[in-house]
């Protein structure tokens, strides 16, 4: 099947190889710095933005469950010896030896955070500990890795613009689906759950514990 000018549908949505996943990778990780900026703010004013702060944590897990799909095929591919993917090559040795603990931090804020939501600030245990410091670890990983990133980040924002319509990677139709996919499924998500967000908007703020 082929749309517009015989381009296959297929070509659409899985062309690209090595460089349409890099450019997946690095759109979702610009999605995902924006939304983490505003996870940021809310830290300041907890007390007026927990809501925020809740939301926006529940819409993040969608692109990240995209970014973590994006880099696990591209380590598959080049450890199953994919020749374009070895041609590559691995990312940096600092950002490969992050890697592990940026997955490992990344899941323990997300999921220790879902629990804490759930339970309420009336009774947070050890999950208040556990998001804490799983957090504070995390946000210097995540600094770390995304300054190792801005280069190609800035180049795939750039390959994206409409100026550089005739030089696309194929492929770009399924990258498109998969990011709204993640994005409004996180959002969806975090929709659903707004009624528990009840016990943290109306009793004991958690900072204050």
């Amino acid at each position: 099947m082929t749309i517009g000018t015989d381009r296959p549908i297929g070509g659409l949505l899985t062309g690209g190889g090595v460089d349409g996943n890099q450019q997946l990778t690095t759109v979702v990780g610009a999605l995902l710095i924006g939304l983490l900026a505003v996870i940021a703010l809310t830290l300041v004013r907890m007390h007026q933005l927990v809501w925020v702060h809740l939301f926006v944590g529940l819409a993040l897990i969608g692109p990240v469950v995209v970014k973590l799909a994006s880099t696990g095929y591209r380590f598959v591919r080049y450890y199953a010896r994919d020749p374009a993917y070895r041609r590559k090559g691995p990312p940096e040795l600092v950002l490969r030896l992050l890697g592990p603990g940026l997955v490992l931090t990344t899941i323990a804020v997300l999921a220790s955070g879902i629990v804490l939501m759930l339970d309420g600030p009336a009774s947070p245990g050890s999950w208040l500990e556990i998001h804490k410091v799983s957090f504070i670890v995390w946000g210097v990983l995540i600094a770390v890795h995304v300054l190792g990133h801005l280069p190609a980040i800035a180049a795939a924002l750039r390959d994206s613009g409409p100026r550089r319509s005739a030089h696309r990677t194929p492929g770009g139709l399924g990258r498109g689906l998969a990011l709204a996919g993640g994005l409004v499924g996180g959002l969806l998500l975090a929709t659903l759950l707004v009624p528990d967000f009840a016990a943290w908007t109306t009793g004991l703020p958690f900072t204050n514990r």
